[in-house]
C-alpha cells in the first residue's frame, strides 16, 4: 500500500483549500440553494430580450429615425400587410378586394399601439401596388420598443394573418422580422441544448471513462448557465439585452465548464494516483490547475469585456452574458467542484463505462501520469526536430486560409437571416421582387427648425442634383409640430449598396439653412461602421495589454506573452476566411441552408474575434502553465515543452472537440447570424487546439529556446512579488535575466 502524501500548504493556498474542503456537504447544499434561486430569478428572461441592437444609439441616423417615428409615423412603417388577391378576382382593384382591404385597414387603425396606418386603396400610391397588380400593401407603425412591438404583433397576428374572403394576408416589415427572429432563436436554442447535452456527456465519458467524473463538468455548466440567465434577467431591468446573447450563454457555459472541469478533475486524478488523500489532492489541484483556471477565466473575461467599448447593445449584450458565464463557470469549478471531489474521493473513477468495450483501460492510469501522453510527447519531439519547417508551414497555411477575408463586405441584418420558408422572409422577398419602389429603401432626411417653403424647395433641388439620386419626394410637413419636415430620397441600386452608402456623406454635406439629419438603412450602416472603427482601437488595446499582463504574471517571461497574442491572432485567420468564403460568397449555402446576402453584418467580426481570441487564450494558458511548471521543476526547456504537451495535449484537444460540438449545435440554428457564429467559433477552436497548440507553439518555443523564459531584472522582481505560477517547486534553472535573447537550448 503506497504511503499517503500530504504536501504542506500555507498562506492563501491553505486558506483557499480550507474554504472549499472544510464543509463540502454544506458547500454543495448552498450551491443547490443558489442555483434554485437563479432558476426563479432567471425565469422568463427570453421574453425580455430584444432582437435588434445593431445601430449606434448616439448616431445621427438613430436621432433622425426616432424623430421620424414620433413626427412622421406614416413615413416609417415597420409593419406591412401583404394583401394577395384571390384567383378569379380582378386583382387588387377588384371592388370586392378593395372593400375587404379597406375593412382590414380600418380594423388595423383601431388597434391599440398602432399608428400611421395607410394602404394602396386609400392613398393610391403606385409604390404600394405590385407590378403585376395581384398584390398591394397596408402599412402601419407599431409603437414602442422591440419588446413592446413584438408583444403587440403577437396580439395582432392571429386577427390579420390568413384568409379573409377574397384576399389572403401575410405579415412583413421589420417588426414581423424581429418577432420571427426572436421566436426562431428561442426554438433553435432549445434544440441546440437537447443536442449538445447528451453528445457532450458521451464525449466526456469517452475522455474520463468514469460516468461519475463525466457528470461533473455538466453540473458546473448548468450552474453557470442558470446563474447567467439570472444576471441577464436583472440587466433587462436597466438596459437592453439581445436575444442572441442566450446562445453565447449556453455555448460558453457548457464549453468553459468542460474546459475547467476537465483540467481540474484530470489533475485531481493524477494526484490521487500519486498517493495523496482526497483533501491533499484537492489542495495540490487548486494550487496548480486551480490557478491556471483562474488565469484562464480572467483572460477570457477581459477579451469579452472589450465589447463594452462599442455602443451597440447587440455587442454589449455578449459582454454581459460572456463575462457573467465565464466568471460563474470558474467559480463553480473552483468552489463547487473541489467540494464534490473531496466527497467523492476515489469514487470519482467509478462506473468506468469504457470497460464495456475496452479491457485493461486503467493500466496506463494505474502506472501514473508519467506513462500517459506518449503520443503527444512523440508529436512534440517530431515538431521540435523540424521546428523551422513546422513554424513556416503552419503560419503560411493559416495566412492562406484567411485570405478571403481581404474581400469582406459589410452590410446590415434583414429578413434574409431567416430561413427561406419563414413567413416574414417570404413576404419581404415578394416585396423586393414585386414592389421595386416599396417603403423602406433609400434615404430619409429630417429637416427641423421651422424652415420656410422656399428654402425647403431649394434644398430639395440640391438633393435631386446629387449623383445616384433617382428622385426626391417631399417636403412633407409634420402633423404634430410645424418645426419638422421630411424628404424621401430614392437611390440607385440596393438600399445598402455602394451608391447608397456614398450618398449618405454626400447628402449630409449638402448646404441647408436649417438643421438636417439623414437616416435609412445605408445611413445606419455607415454610422455603425464609424462607431465600430472609433471604438476598435480602445477595445483591441484592452485585449492585448490585459493579455500581455496576465500571461506575464503567470509565466514571468517577456517573450511568452508576445507569442501568446500573436499566435492567438494567427489562429483566427481560418475562421475569418471561412466566414467570407461561406457566408458572404454563398459557398456551401445549400448544404448549410441559408441565404447568402453578399455581405457580413458589421458587428459580427468584432464579436467573433472577442469570443475566439478569449477561447484561444483559454487553451494557451492551459498549455503554457503546464510547460512553466515543468520548466520550474527541471530547468530543461525542451523537456518541459514535451512534457507540457504530453500532459495537456489530449486534454486540450478533448476540450476543444467538446466545445466545438456545442458550437456546432448552436450553428444548426436557422438564423444565419447564429449559424455563422456557432460554426465560425467551432472552426477557430479546432484550428487553435489541433494546429496552433499542437504544432506551432512547440515549434516556436524550440526556435526561441531558453530565451523564451527571459525577462529583465525589474520585471522578474515584479513577477516574484505579484505573479502566480502553477508549479510548487522553486525554479532550478539559471537566473532568467542572465540568458541572452536569442540564446539556443
Amino acid at each position: 500500500m503506497s504511503e499517503v502524501k500530504k504536501p504542506p500548504s500555507s498562506g492563501a493556498d491553505a486558506g483557499w483549500t480550507r474554504f472549499v474542503t472544510a464543509r463540502p456537504r454544506l458547500t454543495l447544499l448552498l450551491a443547490l440553494l443558489v442555483t434554485a434561486l437563479a432558476v426563479v430569478a432567471g425565469g422568463g428572461v427570453a421574453d425580455r430580450l430584444g432582437s435588434g441592437g445593431w445601430e449606434d444609439p448616439g448616431a445621427q441616423s438613430t436621432y433622425a429615425t426616432r424623430a421620424l417615428e414620433r413626427e412622421f409615423p406614416d413615413s416609417e412603417p415597420n409593419l406591412l400587410l401583404l394583401v394577395d388577391s384571390a384567383a378569379g378576382t380582378g386583382g387588387v382593384d377588384d371592388p370586392a378586394v378593395a372593400a375587404e382591404a379597406e375593412r382590414l385597414t380600418t380594423a388595423l387603425a383601431a388597434e391599440r399601439g398602432v399608428v400611421g396606418v395607410g394602404s394602396y386603396w386609400r392613398a393610391q400610391l403606385p409604390a404600394l401596388r405590385s407590378e403585376n397588380g395581384r398584390q398591394a400593401l397596408v402599412v402601419a407603425r407599431v409603437q414602442g420598443d422591440e419588446k413592446t412591438a413584438t408583444a403587440t404583433l403577437e396580439r395582432l397576428a392571429p386577427r390579420f394573418e390568413g384568409e379573409h374572403g377574397p384576399v389572403r394576408v401575410s405579415l412583413g416589415g421589420p417588426a414581423a422580422v424581429q418577432r420571427e427572429v426572436t421566436r426562431t432563436i428561442q426554438e433553435d436554442l432549445l434544440r441546440a441544448e437537447l443536442i449538445a447535452l447528451p453528445v457532450t456527456l458521451v464525449l466526456l465519458v469517452l475522455v474520463f471513462g468514469s460516468a461519475v467524473a463525466a457528470l461533473l463538468p455538466l453540473g458546473v455548466g448548468i450552474v453557470a448557465i442558470l446563474g447567467t440567465n439570472a444576471v441577464l434577467r436583472g440587466l433587462t431591468e436597466v438596459t437592453d439585452v439581445s436575444v442572441f446573447a442566450q446562445n453565447l450563454t449556453t455555448a460558453l457555459g457548457l464549453g468553459l465548464a468542460v474546459d475547467y472541469a476537465l483540467f481540474i478533475v484530470r489533475r485531481f486524478r493524477e494526484e490521487l494516483a500519486a498517493g495523496h488523500d482526497p483533501v491533499a489532492a484537492v489542495g495540490v489541484t487548486l494550487r496548480t490547475a486551480g490557478r491556471t483556471v483562474l488565469f484562464s477565466a480572467l483572460t477570457v473575461a477581459v477579451s469579452l469585456s472589450a465589447m463594452l467599448f462599442f455602443p451597440m447593445y447587440f455587442l454589449r449584450s455578449f459582454a454581459y452574458a460572456g463575462v457573467a458565464v465565464v466568471l460563474l463557470a470558474a467559480a463553480a469549478a473552483l468552489i463547487l467542484l473541489p467540494a464534490a471531489l473531496v466527497l467523492l474521493g476515489n469514487r470519482v473513477n467509478a462506473l468506468d463505462l469504457r470497460r464495456l468495450w475496452r479491457r485493461g483501460r486503467n493500466e496506463a492510469a494505474a502506472a501514473g501520469p508519467a506513462e500517459t501522453g506518449k503520443g503527444w510527447r512523440r508529436t512534440a519531439a517530431l515538431v521540435m526536430r523540424r521546428a523551422p519547417v513546422f513554424a513556416v508551414a503552419t503560419t503560411v497555411g493559416l495566412l492562406l486560409l484567411g485570405l478571403p477575408f481581404m474581400g469582406v463586405k459589410f452590410g446590415t441584418v434583414d429578413d434574409r437571416q431567416l430561413p427561406k420558408d419563414a413567413s416574414s422572409h417570404v413576404v419581404q422577398e415578394q416585396i423586393r421582387e414585386g414592389f421595386p419602389n416599396s417603403p423602406g429603401g433609400g434615404l430619409t432626411v429630417l429637416a427641423e427648425g421651422a424652415p420656410g417653403s422656399e428654402s425647403l424647395m431649394t434644398y430639395r433641388d440640391r438633393l435631386a442634383a446629387l449623383p445616384g439620386v433617382i428622385r426626391v419626394d417631399g417636403p412633407i410637413a409634420s402633423r404634430t409640430d410645424g418645426r419638422y419636415s421630411s424628404f424621401s430620397v430614392s437611390v440607385e441600386g440596393e438600399a445598402v449598396g455602394e451608391t447608397a452608402r456614398e450618398l449618405v456623406d454626400d447628402v449630409r454635406a449638402v448646404d441647408a439653412d436649417f438643421k438636417t439629419s439623414v437616416t435609412g438603412q445605408a445611413a445606419v450602416l455607415v454610422d455603425a461602421q464609424q462607431a465600430i472603427a472609433g471604438a476598435l482601437p480602445a477595445a483591441a488595446a484592452l485585449v492585448v495589454l490585459a493579455t500581455l499582463l496576465l500571461v506575464f504574471l503567470l509565466t514571468g517571461s517577456l517573450l511568452i506573452p508576445l507569442q501568446a497574442v500573436l499566435l492567438n491572432a494567427l489562429s483566427l485567420t481560418a475562421m475569418f476566411g471561412a466566414v467570407v468564403w461561406v457566408f458572404q460568397e454563398g459557398n456551401l449555402s445549400g448544404l448549410l441552408s441559408f441565404t447568402a446576402t453578399g455581405d457580413i453584418e458589421t458587428t459580427l467580426p468584432v464579436l467573433m474575434f472577442c469570443i475566439a481570441f478569449g477561447l484561444s487564450m483559454d487553451y494557451g494558458v492551459f498549455l503554457i502553465s503546464r510547460i512553466k511548471e515543468e520548466y520550474d521543476r527541471t530547468g530543461d526547456h525542451e523537456g518541459a515543452v514535451r512534457t507540457g504537451l504530453a500532459r495537456t495535449g489530449g486534454l486540450i484537444t478533448a476540450a476543444a472537440v467538446i466545445l466545438a460540438v456545442v458550437m456546432v449545435a448552436i450553428g444548426t440554428s436557422r438564423v444565419t447570424n447564429t449559424k455563422m457564429l456557432g460554426l465560425g467559433i467551432a472552426l477557430a477552436v479546432l484550428m487553435d487546439a489541433m494546429v496552433v497548440r499542437s504544432l506551432l507553439v512547440p515549434a516556436v518555443m524550440k526556435l526561441t529556446g531558453r530565451a523564451t523564459w527571459w525577462a529583465p531584472a525589474p520585471l522578474r522582481r515584479l513577477h516574484e512579488r505579484f505573479g502566480l505560477s502553477e508549479g510548487e517547486s522553486a525554479p532550478r534553472t539559471p537566473e532568467p535575466d542572465r540568458i541572452p535573447v536569442g540564446a539556443g537550448t
